[in-house]
């Protein structure tokens, strides 16, 4: 008596193999490319939007923050500029008071670019980009 395998069921794959024309094979493999690539430059419209809408905030809160205080401080300053002018002159006076909005406005932007700096770009297209093949991206040819 011999032993014999028993023939195993072949995989819907090796059918697929078997009764496909490998130009349409090929076809398939370049449709699924071409899908994966309209999904990335998708995904990297998502999130420029999504960057650009933060750093469009973040710049409008710091333009706004800017007039307001502006007015705000002109008004203090001026009231300021006088009361100090009473004891130490008003040359001296505006002087300080302007050593005073030196201050203020390396503050201010020192906070500004801080906000603006939270800004990510596109970090999931960056790391889904660097999963393609190598063989994919376009570059040097291999000898």
């Amino acid at each position: 008596m011999s032993s014999q395998i028993p023939d195993t069921p072949p995989s819907a794959a090796h059918v697929k193999a078997d009764n496909t024309s490998l130009g349409d094979l090929l076809g398939e493999v370049t449709r699924d490319l071409s899908t994966l690539m309209r999904q990335e430059v998708e995904l990297a419209k998502a999130e420029l939007k999504q960057s650009a809408t933060r750093a469009g905030k973040g710049g409008g809160m710091l333009a706004g923050a800017g007039v307001a205080g502006h007015f705000v401080l002109l008004f203090l300053s001026i009231a300021l500029w006088y009361a100090l002018g009473a004891l130490m002159g008003l040359g001296w006076s505006a002087v300080v008071v302007a050593l005073i909005w030196a201050i203020i406005a390396a503050v201010l932007a020192s906070a500004g670019r801080k906000n603006l700096k939270q800004v990510q770009g596109m970090p999931q297209t960056a790391a889904t980009l660097s999963e393609i093949p190598p063989t994919l991206k376009p570059g040097e040819v291999k000898r």
